[in-house]
């Protein structure tokens, strides 16, 4: 069985800087399902491999749907995990990574349990409850709510995401708190926002959110500003 409670948790956020790729992709883009060149794609994920001091074979990736399904993992599994978007294990030294270019990372981890998780939380993932999921299944592998930490990543901020007003009613009645106003004016969406709000009606106190805007950002890959483009990695893992 995995060991409890030791081992430092580290997290890790990528942005698009000092990569293999090039073009849209330019340059680290860690994203295999965006059209980047294959070999470029291959030399990034190395690269982070060997900057994270992990084999890349220990870092687990995920075939990202924006669904709400969360997947345990025990071992390396040797290629991304099937139609999934969130990830927990107990297992020290296993890697687990999310790709996003404004959707919102969350990285969560219940250091004394020895227990970690890793989401992909889109507009429709989160409005359809996968924060509460991994937070289920983080507790059924003996975490507790009051323990867990949680960093939510470089996402769209409420300032620059802008959505139709059903669109943001919708996100506000699944996520209260999530209504902004953009720096145009219009109906706008902050997620990290609903979502802490969320976290705290969970039980989970112990939430730090990165202050980055991916669109606002140029150092990151935003699909609302470019369209075709690269995607960040945020990773977690317990030594």
């Amino acid at each position: 069985m995995p060991s409890r409670g030791t081992g430092r948790v580290r997290r890790v956020v990528t942005d698009r800087r000092g990569g293999a790729s090039s073009g849209d992709f330019d340059s680290f883009n860690l994203g295999d399902h965006v059209g980047d060149a294959p070999a470029a794609v291959a030399a990034n994920r190395a690269r982070l491999a060997r900057r994270l001091g992990l084999p890349a074979t220990d870092i687990v990736w995920m075939d990202q749907v924006h669904g709400t399904r969360i997947a345990r993992v025990s071992r390396a599994t040797g290629g991304p995990v099937p139609a999934t978007d969130g990830l927990v294990t107990d297992r020290p030294g296993l890697a687990l990574a999310v790709l996003t270019a404004d959707c919102v990372p969350v990285l969560a981890a219940d250091s004394e349990a020895g227990v970690i998780g890793a989401v992909h939380a889109g507009r429709v993932g989160a409005v359809g409850g996968i924060v509460p999921n991994l937070i289920g299944a983080m507790t059924s592998l003996g975490a507790r709510p009051e323990q867990i930490t949680i960093l939510l990543g470089p996402a769209a901020a409420g300032e620059h995401y802008e959505l139709p007003d059903e669109m943001v009613d919708e996100v506000e009645d699944a996520l209260p708190g999530s209504r902004a106003r953009t720096v145009g004016g219009t109906a706008g969406v902050d997620l990290r926002r609903g979502l802490t709000r969320q976290l705290h009606g969970l039980g989970v106190t112990q939430v730090d959110s990165d202050p980055r805007c991916t669109i606002a950002d140029e150092s990151l890959f935003s699909y609302r500003r470019e369209g075709r483009t690269g995607r960040l990695a945020s990773v977690i893992w317990r030594e």
